[in-house]
């Protein structure tokens, strides 16, 4: 491939294994961040960053987007839609012909509840919560940018993610774990690390237009990752307590709106990806290790 340069709208926890594994096989890499600090730290580490907080356009456009190749978009859609469609539609559409793929992260929050039942990505997209309507509607305009502009955007619908320093393991370590239970309530997950192996696999095999979800293999109740990570660090779980009894915020309460179980067989059969992890025991377990 003769150019190689990915940027980056959002380089967070989720495209940070990613970049960790281009630059050393040769591809230039720009980012986006919130905060003059954060583009400072980036610049430090040879990434060419530019601020981006979503109410204004980046100050050098030609610079962030000129001879890109490859675009990451990983901003979450606000009150007022996807900042980075609601900022640089065009400056994507206009280079549209020259952007080989173009990634975007979701969540497969756009399925909504399902009592428990398996999802698709053929499935019918019915989220029950604010944040997944609006990743709905996110979806939908980088489609319309793919159908209008020719970019070759891909979908993918990111389940609970978890990693280092962000586990159940690391809740427990800080005596904020809590065993909260809900009747029937499932969630499927995925480790950071296989988002980035998703990622890969999907650049070395463009389809664009097409929907991924990222998810092991394993969907399983909140409570039992909780149990599994007491037991190995070896400390008793705190106690469960019901659904209807736990103080909450709206945030977390939230997240017990869905319950469904999300197939991952499409980037099995499509990408020929084999997952590092293939459920939390297999993750807690290494990440145990690296600790």
């Amino acid at each position: 491939m003769a150019s190689r340069t990915l940027l980056v709208f959002g380089l967070g926890f989720s495209a940070r294994v990613l970049v960790d594994r281009l630059r050393p096989a040769g591809w230039t890499v720009r980012a986006t961040a919130r905060s003059t600090e954060k583009v400072t730290a980036l610049q430090a580490e040879g990434i060419d960053a530019f601020q981006f907080d979503g109410t204004a356009p980046i100050a050098d456009t030609d610079g962030a987007f000129d001879g890109v190749s490859h675009l990451l978009l990983s901003v979450p859609p606000g009150a007022d839609g996807d900042p980075v469609l609601k900022q640089h539609g065009g400056d994507i559409a206009a280079r549209a012909g020259d952007i080989v793929w173009a990634g975007y992260l979701s969540t497969t929050g756009v399925y909504g509840d399902r009592a428990g039942g398996w999802v698709d990505e053929s499935s019918t997209l019915a989220p029950a919560t604010q944040r997944g309507q609006r990743r709905v509607e996110a979806e939908a305009g980088w489609c319309r940018l793919w159908r209008d502009a020719g970019l070759p955007i891909h979908l993918f619908r990111l389940a609970g993610i978890y990693g280092p320093g962000r586990n159940a393991l690391e809740t427990v370590r800080s005596g904020k774990a809590r065993r909260v239970v809900k009747e029937g309530q499932v969630f499927s997950r995925t480790h950071v690390a296989d988002i980035a192996t998703i990622l890969e696999a999907s650049i070395a095999r463009p389809h664009p237009g097409a929907a991924y979800n990222v998810c092991d293999d394993d969907p399983a109740p909140p409570q039992e990752v909780v149990t599994h990570a007491c037991e190995l660090l070896g400390v008793d779980p705190p106690p469960e307590i019901s659904f209807e009894d736990a103080e909450m915020s709206e945030m977390g309460r939230s997240f017990y709106a869905e319950s469904k179980r999300v197939s991952n067989r499409r980037i099995k059969e499509e990408l020929g990806v084999e997952l590092a992890y293939p459920d939390y025991r297999a993750g807690l377990a290494a990440l145990l290790a690296d600790s």
